[in-house]
Order: structure tokens, then sequence, then C-alpha cells
């Protein structure tokens, strides 16, 4: 399995992270050549899954993902619970598990921390060379993440 961690600081409130965040087509907006639809009715709780497309046209793959954990935070002030979600990956490519924790800090911030525990197949490619699938991964969520913090960061204030 490939392990790694990415954290970013986000100039947004712990509540408006989480809800770009499990808001899980707008992933596609932040990944490159990615596109992400819902397949159950609700999309979000517990059991909610989407399908994350990577690739072009034709070529490319799926990666099928159910939320296993599902806890929002409980507020923006530091102190407060964060905010976790867990997914299941069960892709042919792609499977493990993925999970973020948005934590409310002073100032209207939050603290993002992606998780991703996964292997890709063929299964002898993160055998053999889990640094490099790790090094790829970690690179692709820092951007991803990036992207997702300037969207959030210009939003609107609501009330203001």
């Amino acid at each position: 399995m490939a392990r790694f961690s990415v954290t970013l600081d986000v100039a947004a409130p712990a509540g408006r992270v989480w809800a770009a965040l499990v808001d899980w087509p707008r992933h596609g907006d932040w990944a490159p050549l990615t596109s992400v639809r819902v397949v159950t009715p609700r999309p979000d709780g517990i059991g909610a899954t989407f399908v994350a497309r990577s690739g072009i046209g034709r070529v490319g793959f799926d990666d099928p993902m159910t939320v296993a954990v599902w806890r929002p935070p409980a507020g923006d002030e530091p102190g407060d619970e964060p905010g976790r979600c867990d997914v299941d990956k069960s892709g042919r490519v792609i499977h493990g598990t993925a999970a973020f924790d948005v934590i409310p800090l002073p100032g209207g911030r939050s603290l993002v921390v992606w998780h991703e525990d996964v292997t890709v197949m063929p299964h002898a490619l993160t055998r053999r060379f889990p640094f490099v699938v790790t090094a790829v991964g970690r690179i692709g969520f820092r951007r991803a993440l990036r992207a997702m913090a300037r969207e959030v960061e210009r939003a609107p204030v609501p009330g203001r």
C-alpha cells in the first residue's frame, strides 16, 4: 500500500471548507482530467457512493468510493469538534481508503488533513514502487487541495 498525507491551512471557516470537500462533483473542478458523479440518491452521509472518472475520452479509469465515516465539523471555532470523512475505494485500478479531517482554527481559518492508503493496480506497481505512487499522490492531492482552497477563500461570506 502507498500511504501519504497532505496538510493545508485554508483561510476559510471549517463549515465552508467541509461543504466544498463533500460536494463530490466539485472535485472534478480541482483535479485535472477528472469528473465525479454521485450514484446514490443522497450525496451525503454514510453509504453515499460516487465515482471519480480520470482520463481523457475513453482512455481512463473509474475510482468508485463509498462514504464509511461522516462527521461534519461541530462549528467554526477553535476547540469545536473537527469534521471527518472516510471513504472506501473499491475500483479496479485504485483501492484502499481515503479520509480527510477539517479542523477549525482561530481567525475563521481551518486545517485540512487528507490521508490516502491505497494500492494501485497492478499490485506490483505499488509493491515495487511505493515511493513513486506516494510522491505522485501527494503532489496531485496538494494541487487539488490548493485549488479548492483558492475557491473557498474567494467565496463571499454570507451576511456581508
